[in-house]
């Protein structure tokens, strides 16, 4: 598609929005992201409306939550969902969560496959409402404050109701300067991520693309099989964001194999801390080219710490400070450490951020982001909630959240650390999740390894444990030892890919509870 064609769709969607609804109604998009999905978002920005992304993985309950919050006055949805040549209905869980509106897109061909509530219209009715307006194609954008909400984004809701984080004129601004400036995205690059609108990289990836002149390249399809990845090399992408698991996935499987991935200058990974030796496979694909890691917040509009061209890189850790962010790691009394110095703790953003947010819609805050935090340089730090650790070498590595971390025989360690250590203690481990729990009548925290083995793999739990004591107690600390392995076929993960220690750690104390042993 050009952006003429892009253009001129979006103008008619923008017509349809304006005759239907009243500037700063929030809108709602919950389905894949699709050319379609891409043109509905920005004509409700352009139409001066506001955008509500909703992941289309949410169940019923997830979709009415956040309809609700973000008080939506439609939404937009699919009928079905293709995966695997199956159809999923996406209308039916829509309906479910009661929106006042839908406006249904088929999933193929002109007409939708389902019978639509009375107050529902689908897809083509709607943009017939454009049509009738003497230059449908042609739109005069309404304009905002910088300060205006464009776009209502949401945490990824584990504990409690999800935070509500307005996005607005200058998070677009932020997130393709960022791109831009570190991964070096300009007109001729093509630039594809597998995600969503419901969540952040959905929007970075689509407005970094079109105001830096990239094309932006979509896949309809799980992207963890060959089908993906043969999409990549023809498409002919030069910048293929990741997440850490989907490489692992690749890597094991092999799918790979005989693809030319050689136009890709480079790679972008985040969600998860990366494993240095699967970086090392994902960019022997295109002759070694850089895997840039980058780390932030949907409230961030972008990253805060992220790898850099400009810089020499190291596999799974990052190099800089994202363009305008600054920050401080904390040791445990609230004092930043040195910027020179080698040291773990928990990460403080300078307060001065371009694009950083200033309200939610459901919650204060002051107290979410600032409250406890300790003064620096005059200013009171802003609370982001991960571990950092910088090395000897001034790289930094995300050592997990601040509730990840564990305290083991009166060491302070990290998820992420341990983790990293027992991916490699066997061939036959897929990946591995470390959670501490204690003991019911009190005392020290136990280590407890939760596994998933590679499919052609079987091993006793026993073996295991004593297989991670060895490598954390040779590669850690000798005094860590693991006291439980329990083997699973998967973690527990949001729709976002990020994994739910706190999830396998209520799962442990409810198997330790006395009440679940009568």
């Amino acid at each position: 598609m050009t952006l003429k064609e892009l253009r001129e769709q979006v103008m008619v969607v923008a017509n349809a929005v304006d005759a239907t609804f009243s500037k700063g109604d929030a809108i709602a998009i919950d389905m894949p992201m699709t050319v379609s999905a891409v043109v509905i978002y920005l004509g409700i920005i352009l139409a001066g409306c506001v955008a509500v992304s909703i992941a289309d993985s949410f169940a019923a309950k997830e979709i009415a939550t956040r309809l609700r919050v973000s008080n939506a006055k439609a939404i937009f949805t699919q009928d079905f969902i293709l995966r695997g040549g199956r159809k999923f209905s996406l209308y039916s869980r829509v309906v479910e969560a009661d929106p006042f509106k839908a406006i249904v897109l088929p999933v193929s061909g002109n007409s939708v496959g389902i019978e639509l509530r009375k107050q529902d219209v689908s897809w083509k009715e709607f943009l017939s409402i454009a049509n009738q307006r003497p230059r449908s194609n042609h739109y005069s954008p309404v304009y905002r404050p910088i300060d205006s909400t464009i776009n209502i984004l949401f945490s990824s809701g584990t504990t409690g109701e999800p935070k509500a984080i307005p996005w607005t004129q200058l998070s677009p601004i932020r997130c393709s300067a960022d791109g831009w400036a570190h991964n070096d995205i300009r007109a001729g690059d093509v630039y594809c991520w597998p995600t969503n609108l419901g969540w952040v990289m959905g929007p970075v990836v689509l407005f970094t693309c079109f105001l830096n002149g990239a094309t932006l390249a979509l896949y309809h399809g799980s992207p963890s099989g060959r089908g993906f990845g043969k999409f990549i090399q023809d498409a002919g992408v030069t910048v293929l964001g990741t997440v850490p698991s989907l490489v692992k996935t690749w890597k094991s499987s092999n799918c790979l194999e005989g693809l030319d991935w050689t136009k890709i200058k480079c790679f972008a990974t985040t969600g998860e801390a990366s494993n240095a030796d699967d970086d090392l496979w994902l960019s022997s694909k295109s002759y070694y080219k850089p895997v840039l890691e980058c780390c932030g917040g949907t409230e961030l509009s972008s990253a805060y710490i992220q790898g850099s061209l400009l810089q020499p890189q190291a596999f799974g850790t990052f190099s800089t400070a994202a363009m305008t962010a600054g920050f401080v790691i904390l040791d445990e009394h609230g004092h930043p450490y040195p910027d020179d110095k080698a040291c773990v703790g928990e990460v403080g953003l300078l307060p001065l951020y371009l694009g950083a947010t200033n309200r939610l819609l459901n919650a204060d805050h002051e107290k979410v982001y600032f409250e406890g935090m300790p003064m620096h340089n005059g200013m009171r730090l802003r609370r982001h909630g991960d571990v950092l650790k910088r090395t000897v070498g001034g790289y930094l590595i995300v050592q997990g959240r601040a509730d990840d971390t564990m305290n083991l025989g009166g060491i302070k360690t990290s998820s992420v650390e341990i983790e990293r250590v027992c991916d490699g203690a066997d061939e036959s481990i897929l990946e591995t999740a470390a959670i501490s729990v204690a003991p019911l009548g009190g005392g020290p925290e136990q280590l407890i390894m939760f596994v998933v083995l590679k499919k052609e793999y079987s091993h006793q739990p026993e073996k295991l444990k004593i297989l991670f004591s060895r490598a954390i107690q040779s590669n850690l600390n000798p005094l860590f030892k693991v006291s439980f392995v329990k083997i699973v076929r998967e973690f527990p993960r949001t729709a976002s890919n990020k994994l739910l220690r706190r999830v396998l750690r209520d799962q442990v104390k409810q198997e330790l509870s006395p009440r679940s042993r009568i």
